[in-house]
């Protein structure tokens, strides 16, 4: 015991000597940055000292003049569009306020009216610094990107069945012209774009729309560093299939693809082509700095071939909206798969999202206004429908206690050198009692698909986000009680108060479990049920407080269930006799039992032709 107790306290030393570790290496990495860019600051000073007021007016002037010169050339036949000044008019629907510019004919920003961002203001999707284009020939070998171009706004017309539709025009001196009308629907988060061009075999080339799009996300929730490293991705529907990037910078699109989308932890912004897009490319890149808004930066290009004609239209749509199951599926082929139920490995776990989980939220957050109550109802119902094999479980392990003195006898009687010849034996014991040494592993097992599918889950569904519960102000995020400055290694920047009681109510749990359990021989076996809460401590702290309340409410059940089935439903005195009947009966030896039976017998028997080895 003295030895296990020594070695136990050796991991746990090494444990805290890697953390101390880990935290020093990170500590200095981030003082020798700051050194290096107070460097190169003091010599931009420097630099930027040398130059006088004349030399920068002089730029300053020289810039104008390239920039007039540029510009005039880029216009071509359109004159007068490549100077003006931009103007924004703004159009609205119960869900969205759609900013539009006149520099592009395009839409700026989206405000979701229904929406906060965690600093209480409303989400708004898109920057001023956004830009949605493509190229148009504006004269003899000269072109230029619609979205650097002027239009001229005709104007905001209401239709009778309650759409607004928002026209603008770009014209040349040679007949040629471009429209962009924009539709929007009441209650509704999809924009209609439909770009007509007059004169399109002279405006594009190849008959070739090529747009240009660049887009940045910022930042909506709580914690930054979460939302971007593991909530942000690009997705897209390639050839009928969906596929999605996230550690990835960049993907090519080789075949035709309906709809890309730059997402964020519960929104998204999704350009689509009604006739598909033909090929194209998008390459994004996340922003590294902790400090600042920005999420990502986002550029792509698509192009979509045209039919050979003078005139054309080309239906695109804009989604600015909530990853919302739902609303998503509404919207275009497989653009419900935006909101991660499970993907890649563990794709399996989508099935129990959409067919067990979700419904049976949704059904009680019919009835119930408080979605932590809603979770606890849910975490009941789990626990009902795998009651049947936990009662199993319980039952091993009720047989399992029982045995327990004559496997701590047989130990002692053995010794402590002879573990093959105790493990015969053990099983010999397992097989006459009918006892299934694995039984007490299927709730373990049962754990593993629904921690993913609850993982999936809580994480995506934006239901949860902002509704409050106990001392938790959003049910989507870490319920921090405490709360520092800077990250420490694993930990973070705060304690989330469900992640400690999900610890705490686990330890306890595996207490009680491991009070039934056979002698373990292995050190880290023995005590690896006592540390393994603990280790999920580190994994929990920035999970979502609705799934570490669920994991706690989880956890009072399953010591519950212990104590009344141990206590009241199973009747020891009756598993015993049971067990000395099974003794008594005749013996059915499994192929499984029989090869493991071999299995022990070869290994003590080449263990014995060592030991004669060594002794001559």
């Amino acid at each position: 015991m003295k030895t296990d107790k020594n070695t136990i306290i050796g991991f746990v030393l090494l444990g805290i000597l890697f953390i101390a570790f880990f935290w020093y290496n990170n500590k200095m990495a981030k003082g020798v940055m700051e050194q290096d860019q107070a460097r190169k600051d003091s010599i931009a000073k420097v630099e930027a000292a040398k130059i006088t007021p004349e030399m920068k007016e002089k730029a300053i002037q020289d810039s104008i003049r390239r920039d007039s010169t540029d510009n005039v050339i880029k216009a071509g036949n359109f004159t007068g569009v490549t100077n003006g000044t931009e103007k924004i008019d703004t159009v609205e629907n119960e869900f969205l306020k759609i900013a539009f510019t006149n520099k592009g004919g395009r839409i700026q920003t989206v405000t979701l009216k229904k929406y906060s961002s965690y600093d209480s203001s409303l989400v708004v999707l898109g920057t001023k610094d956004d830009k949605l284009g493509y190229n148009i020939n504006t004269g003899n070998n000269t072109s230029a990107l619609t979205s650097d171009l002027f239009f001229n706004l005709t104007g905001i017309q209401k239709n009778t069945d309650g759409s607004q539709t928002v026209i603008y025009t770009l014209s040349n001196s040679a007949g040629k012209s471009i429209e962009h009308h924009f539709t929007i629907s009441p209650n509704s988060y999809m924009i209609d774009w439909n770009v007509k061009l007059n004169g399109a075999n002279t405006l594009l080339n190849n008959s070739s729309l090529n747009i240009l799009w660049h887009t940045t996300t910022t930042q909506h929730e709580k914690n930054a560093e979460y939302e971007r490293g593991q909530m942000s991705n690009i997705c897209f529907l390639e050839n009928k299939e969906f596929d999605y990037i996230m550690t990835k910078t960049e993907h090519t699109f080789e075949k035709q693809n309906n709809w890309m989308s730059v997402v964020q932890q519960f929104f998204n912004t999704t350009l689509i082509a009604d006739n598909n897009f033909n090929s194209g490319k998008v390459v994004w890149e996340k922003n590294t700095s902790d400090s600042s808004k920005v999420l990502a930066k986002v550029d792509a290009n698509f192009q979509i071939k045209l039919q050979e004609a003078s005139s054309v239209a080309v239906p695109l749509k804009m989604y600015f909206g909530p990853n919302d199951y739902q609303i998503l599926k509404k919207q275009a082929p497989e653009m419900d798969r935006i909101v991660n139920f499970g993907r890649d490995m563990y794709s399996f776990v989508r099935p129990i999202n959409q067919y067990i989980i979700m419904p049976v939220f949704n059904f009680f957050a019919k009835f119930i206004g408080n979605y932590g109550w809603v979770i606890l109802l849910l975490t009941l119902f789990i626990r009902l429908i795998t009651a049947p094999l936990t009662y199993s479980s319980y039952l091993s392990s009720a047989k399992m206690k029982l045995l327990k003195p004559e496997l701590d006898t047989l130990k002692k009687k053995l010794g402590e050198n002879d573990k093959q010849a105790f493990a015969m034996e053990q099983m010999k014991l397992f097989k006459e009692a009918g006892v299934n040494p694995l039984g007490g592993c299927i709730p373990a097992l049962l754990q593993i698909p629904i921690f993913f599918a609850l993982y999936s889950f809580f994480n995506s569904n934006i239901s949860l986000r902002g509704e409050s519960f106990l001392w938790a102000k959003d049910l989507a995020s870490y319920d921090d009680i405490i709360s520092w400055g800077s990250n420490i290694w694993l930990i973070g920047n705060h304690l989330s108060l469900f992640t400690i009681t999900a610890v705490v109510t686990g330890f306890f749990s595996s207490i009680y479990d491991m009070s039934s359990a056979p002698t373990q021989d292995n050190p880290a076996l023995k005590y690896m049920p006592y540390i393994f809460p603990f280790v999920l401590f580190f994994v929990f702290n920035r999970m979502p407080a609705a799934l570490t309340w669920y994991y706690t409410v989880s956890n009072i059940i399953t010591l519950a269930l212990q104590l009344i089935i141990q206590k009241y439903i199973i009747d020891h005195d009756k598993i015993l006799a049971k067990i000395e009947a099974k003794r008594k009966a005749p013996k059915k030896t499994s192929k499984w039992q029989e090869r493991y039976t071999q299995m022990l017998e070869n290994q003590k028997k080449l263990q014995e032709m060592k030991n004669k080895t060594k002794n001559k």
